[in-house]
């Protein structure tokens, strides 16, 4: 058995091929995952965009834990399906919390896996797009998992969070997960290339293409507001 590594914890590769016993759970792994850093707050820190781009590209190893499929295609589908699932389940799950939850999130003090600032910057995106944010959300590291949440405390309208919901879910894992399979595949058969060797740059630049724009939005908004 390999020595346990602290890094392995953002490193998606980790999740995706890990195994109990010699049984691979990668699959109810990927799905805990996307359920934990929708639905709930310790979730922000686990790694999502990367994740769902590498579920892509080992979609079959992935499904061959349910069942065999010698469609390429199908298994690309039913992985992208399942997150979507899952997607939509936690973020139900953090709309029932925040409308639980209540003004008690803003009065609770910073602990290791809960940031109150998080919170306010989740609130402020949410005013500002309105419904939108929850699709604008799913695209966005930490905002993600706290935008839910906020739309529960601000109670927006069940029928409205869904709708949203349902189609940010699946516009999110299709996207990533799909473009992680055939951009590997178009690369793979067209000039050799093969992602899976440079995971490592993967990561890097899908964090940088998700957070940088974000970071620098807020940075542009400080400013303004001095």
């Amino acid at each position: 058995m390999e020595e346990f590594n602290w890094g392995d914890l953002i490193n998606p590769e980790f999740y995706i091929n890990l195994e109990i016993a010699g049984h691979k759970i990668g699959l109810y792994v990927v799905l805990f995952i996307v359920f934990a850093e929708t639905g709930l707050l310790a979730g922000f820190f686990l790694p999502g965009d990367s994740l769902l781009f590498l579920s892509g590209i080992y979609s079959k190893a992935l499904m061959s834990e349910l069942m065999v499929i010698e469609s390429d295609f199908l298994n690309v589908l039913c992985v992208a399906s399942l997150v979507a699932l899952a997607g939509i389940i936690g973020n139900l799950f953090g709309y029932w919390f925040g409308a639980k939850s209540g003004n008690y999130l803003y009065q609770k003090e910073d602990g290791f896996l809960f940031k109150k600032k998080y919170l306010f910057e989740s609130k402020a995106f949410f005013e500002k797009h309105g419904g939108r944010a929850i699709i604008f959300a799913r695209f966005l590291p930490v905002v993600r998992t706290f935008t839910p949440i906020i739309a529960g405390v601000a109670n927006m309208e069940f029928k409205k969070f869904v709708f949203y919901n349902i189609i940010s879910s699946i516009a999110w894992s299709f996207s990533l997960i799909f473009a992680g399979h055939y951009l590997y595949r178009f690369l793979l058969d067209s000039y050799g290339f093969d992602l899976t060797h440079y995971i490592e740059y993967i990561i890097i630049i899908i964090i940088a293409i998700t957070t940088v724009p974000f970071v620098i939005k807020l940075i542009k908004n400080k400013r303004a507001k001095k």
